[in-house]
């Protein structure tokens, strides 16, 4: 295993981990938050959802994994652990060469996370909701996705377990990426581009929005209306939700064993936020250090200015869905019609944050910046041109701040430890990298006016 000195130490590159060193639970954030997540809420009534009444859209098994706020730790089924010894335990890469170029005195390490046929850590949660409808005895699944990342894993793990996918693709991404829908296609999974005309929901927001590109909030409504009209399906979400941050703890079980293995403790610890399901599923054991108060870090979330739910969202009861047939969530939202700007180029697009890290950062034990496109993409072309990976824009903006963070050490001296999730590779995102290349790419940011449109429609509570 190649190395490099650093002082007395002998730091791999890569750290990877036995097998055997694998996590045998997820870890369950929510049992060491003295204030727990709000309740999802029934839209009709405003009272907090029974698991009969979420039965209805989620397999039972998740429907419990979602209501668990006191399990500290859960058990990873058997045949979900020998699926992920196909591409886990991820590597834990020291940016020796990315140190270098930056000058910095500061130690940065990754969690990498693309190294699998989906190229991205969306595979952790996919094949644990994959399985437990599989074990429900249902036909299939429907689900939305933004970028594809979501869409292509949660494909791949529908053929592993010989069960019917329908994807509701944001229109937009699935005129912009072509490929990542093949993948789709090839693992079997039906693909839709959304808002379509073949839901109710789909025509409706057509008809309120015409020529609309979509956004998650579209593309949700139809996937769970097509899974409650259609018997034996379910519908699954790739991010945002408990259960999907419970299955995503296995990052930051893994990076946080690796670290440990050669006595690295990190100061600073950043990812990108969407839905939140790789930042929540990075920083969640580190999390719980911090509120149990055996130890402390600084995180950082890192949105897109495009759709900057935490820096200028409000934390409010909000639909999950743009349909607003969903439950309501607490969270922070740009309203449930929010919808980003098409020249967005990567995923993190969804109106809303996870309710735990929505939580998280009220009770300000998060910080949370968000940056432009333009400037994501200077970072994930500077990475991929030192460290030899192309990475994924949603990656890239975790790397931005990890970067400036680096050059912040730099200028006072202080060497620092940080580590940020790369989510994945960015090999189906390249009509974004050519308009970045070509000097055609442009950032949006939602004026105030913008924000206050969607805002408008948060449903009124008691």
């Amino acid at each position: 295993m190649e190395t490099k000195k650093n002082g007395t130490e002998a730091i791999p590159y890569k750290i990877y981990l036995d097998e055997q060193e694998m996590p045998t639970h997820y870890y369950n954030v929510r049992a060491d938050m003295p204030i727990k997540p709000a309740p999802l809420l029934n839209p009709g009534t405003h009272q907090p959802m029974t698991a009969e009444e979420l039965s209805g859209v989620f397999c039972t098994e998740l429907v419990k994994q979602e209501l668990d706020n006191e399990t500290r730790e859960i058990a990873i089924p058997e045949e979900i652990r020998n699926f992920y010894r196909m591409y886990r335990p991820s590597p834990l890469v020291r940016a020796y060469e990315l140190e270098r170029k930056l000058g910095t005195p500061a130690k940065i390490y990754y969690k990498f996370e693309g190294n699998n046929t989906s190229g991205s850590h969306k595979l952790n949660s996919a094949i644990t909701q994959a399985y437990y409808a599989k074990n429900q005895g249902l036909k299939g699944l429907t689900t939305e996705t933004g970028a594809g990342q979501w869409g292509t894993a949660l494909s791949m793990a529908c053929a592993y377990l010989g069960m019917d996918l329908k994807v509701y693709m944001v229109k937009g991404s699935y005129e912009q990426k072509p490929f990542r829908r093949e993948v789709m296609r090839t693992y079997g999974a039906t693909v839709t581009p959304s808002p379509s005309d073949t839901t109710e929901a789909g025509r409706r927001i057509l008809a309120e929005h015409p020529g609309t590109t979509g956004s998650l909030g579209c593309a949700i409504s139809e996937a769970v209306e097509y899974a409650v009209t259609h018997e034996g399906y379910r519908y699954v979400l790739g991010s945002v939700l408990n259960q999907v941050l419970l299955h995503q703890s296995v990052i930051g079980l893994e990076a946080k064993t690796a670290m440990e293995k050669y006595g690295i403790k990190p100061d600073i610890i950043i990812g990108c936020a969407g839905g939140g399901s790789n930042l929540g599923g990075l920083i969640a054991p580190f999390m719980g250090e911090k509120l149990r108060g055996e130890a402390d870090y600084h995180f950082i979330a890192v949105e897109p200015a495009s759709c900057p739910s935490l820096t200028r969202g409000v934390y409010a009861y909000d639909f999950c869905d743009t349909g607003m047939i969903c439950p309501l969530a607490k969270m922070y939202t740009l309203g449930c019609d929010f919808i980003p700007s098409p020249n967005h180029a990567g995923g993190l697009r969804y109106h809303g944050m996870s309710p735990i890290l929505s939580e998280l950062y009220h009770e300000g034990l998060l910080e949370a910046r968000s940056v432009e496109q333009t400037r994501v993409f200077d970072a994930a072309q500077y990475f991929a041109r030192i460290e030899g990976t192309l990475p994924a824009p949603e990656s890239s903006h975790a790397i931005r701040v990890a970067i400036d963070e680096a050059l912040r050490c730099k200028e006072t001296g202080e060497e620092k430890t940080i580590l940020f999730g790369l989510t994945g590779t960015g090999y189906f995102d390249l009509v974004a990298y050519q308009q970045y290349n070509d000097g055609t790419m442009t950032d949006y940011i939602p004026t105030d006016e913008d924000l206050a449109r969607s805002l408008s429609r948060l449903p009124k509570m008691e």
